[in-house]
């Protein structure tokens, strides 16, 4: 598998406005594999999460149950992340016009 895709969401009720991703996005570029994250902010909820590329499921498992896990725990709160396959959904995902998929 040469794509892996990682979505993640924290339960911290917070506003996206008091996210520190200034100072959060620089650790994030630096993790094994890492090629992109769209930051995602709950409607109504105010979670806040992403949706990430990986270059291998292995480098998107390993910062799921490492720094997001321990981001998540650090402000006490709980978290959900799943992995996907992008290259069993890639011809799919380029003709609906996807930005991952070119």
């Amino acid at each position: 598998m040469t794509q892996a895709f990682l979505y993640t969401e924290v339960h911290a009720s917070v506003p996206f406005e008091r996210v520190e991703w200034r100072s959060i996005n620089p650790g994030i570029k630096q993790a094994p594999g890492f090629i992109r994250k769209t930051w995602l902010a709950g409607v109504g909820t105010h979670t806040i999460g992403g949706f990430y590329e990986f270059d291998t499921v292995e480098n998107a498992l390993a910062f799921a149950q490492g720094p997001f896990t321990e981001e998540a725990r650090s402000q006490g709160a709980t978290a959900t992340t799943k992995i996907f396959d992008g290259d069993v959904v890639r011809e799919a995902s380029i003709d609906m016009g996807s930005p991952y998929h070119v």
